[in-house]
C-alpha cells in the first residue's frame, strides 16, 4: 500500500472532528467537492469504506472509528512538536542554573529576573547562593549555567565578564547627623556604632585595614553575615556601615540614606560563563538582562548620591 501521506491524515482529521464536509472545507481553507475527491482517493487506497454516505452527509464506518483512534495518537504529538518548536524562542523549555554570591541572591538579581519572566513567563530558573572559594570551585567544575561574583580572576575553564563596578557607600539610618553631608570619611565614623560584616569577608577585612591606617577607633556593635541584613539594622538604627551599593539602593525607602565614602573601595559585579556547559540562547539572552538592569542600578545609585 501506498503510504498515507500528511494531507490525507489533515483531510480526514478534519472531516472526522468538524461532522461535515463543508465545515471541514472552511477549516482548511478548500473547497468541499475537493475535499470529497480526496476522501474517495484515500478510502481507494486504503480498500475500505471510511464513511458511509446517507442524505448527503458522511458516517463514520468501523474502519474510519479505528483509523481515528491512530490519528488522534499521531495529531497530539503533532501539536505536541509544534508547541515545543514555538515555546523554543519563548525558552519555554529552558531551565538555566545560576549560582552567585548571596548578596546579588538579593540585590541585582531578583531585579534582572523580574524583567526576563516579564518577557518569558514560561522560564524557568534555578539560583543557588554561594560564598567564595566554593562559588568558583562550583563554576570550574561546570556545575552551573552562570554565576555571578565579585572576583575579577577567572576560574579555570571559564569566562568571565565586567558587569559593573561602582564604589562601597557609607549607609545610615534617615536621621543620622551625618545624612547632612554629601561625603564621609573615616575620621566622621570614629567612636560610632558600626554594623560589620562577617571577619571572613573580604570587604569587612579591607575596611578595618583602612580604619586602623587612618587611626579611627570604631564601636563594633553588630556583626551580620549579608549587605541585606546590614541595611535592616541600620534602617531599624542600630548603626552605620559601608557596603555594596547594589544592596543599599534597595534599602532607600526603610530609613537608609547612601552617602558617598571619600576613599574608593571598589565593588565589582562580573559574570561568569563556564566553557564546557552547551551552549544556550537562554543564557545568552539573561546575560543582556542582567547587563541592561547593571545600567539602570547604576542610574538609581548614581540618582541618590546626588
Amino acid at each position: 500500500m501506498t503510504p498515507l501521506s500528511w494531507r490525507q491524515i489533515e483531510i480526514f482529521h478534519a472531516v472526522m472532528t468538524q461532522g461535515t464536509l463543508t465545515s471541514a472545507a472552511a477549516l482548511l481553507r478548500t473547497s468541499q467537492p475537493t475535499l470529497s475527491r480526496e476522501l474517495a482517493r484515500l478510502e481507494h487506497q486504503l480498500t475500505v469504506p471510511l464513511f458511509r454516505r446517507s442524505q448527503g452527509r458522511l458516517h463514520p464506518t468501523q474502519q474510519g472509528f479505528r483509523l481515528f483512534e491512530e490519528v488522534q495518537r499521531s495529531w497530539y504529538g503533532r501539536q505536541r512538536i509544534q508547541e515545543t518548536a514555538a515555546g523554543l524562542a519563548q525558552f519555554d523549555q529552558s531551565e538555566m542554573t545560576i549560582a552567585c554570591l548571596p548578596a546579588f541572591s538579593q540585590s541585582l538579581l531578583p531585579h534582572a529576573c523580574a524583567e526576563y519572566l516579564r518577557d518569558y513567563p514560561a522560564a524557568s530558573m534555578t539560583i543557588t547562593p554561594q560564598e567564595s572559594p566554593l562559588l568558583e570551585e562550583w563554576l570550574t567544575a561546570q556545575r552551573f549555567d552562570l554565576g555571578i561574583t565579585e572576583t575579577q580572576s577567572v576560574p579555570e575553564g571559564c569566562e568571565i565578564d565586567n558587569l559593573l563596578t561602582v564604589d562601597e557607600v557609607c549607609v545610615l539610618p534617615g536621621d543620622h547627623p551625618l545624612a547632612s553631608r554629601k561625603v564621609l570619611r573615616p575620621h566622621d565614623f570614629s567612636e560610632l556604632p558600626f554594623i560589620s560584616l562577617s571577619r571572613t569577608d573580604s570587604y569587612r577585612q579591607l575596611l578595618d585595614q583602612l580604619f586602623q591606617a587612618e587611626g579611627v577607633s570604631r564601636h563594633l556593635a553588630l556583626e551580620t553575615h549579608s549587605a541585606a541584613s546590614v541595611c535592616a539594622m541600620v534602617g531599624q538604627g542600630c548603626g552605620v556601615s559601608i557596603i555594596n551599593p547594589l544592596t543599599a539602593v534597595d534599602y532607600l525607602a526603610h530609613n537608609v540614606v547612601m552617602r558617598r565614602f571619600s576613599v574608593s573601595v571598589p565593588f565589582t559585579v562580573s559574570v561568569v560563563t563556564p566553557r564546557h556547559r552547551p551552549d544556550s540562547a537562554a543564557r545568552n539572552m539573561f546575560s543582556r538582562y542582567l547587563r541592561m538592569t547593571s545600567a539602570t542600578l547604576q542610574q538609581r545609585i548614581d540618582q541618590a548620591l546626588t
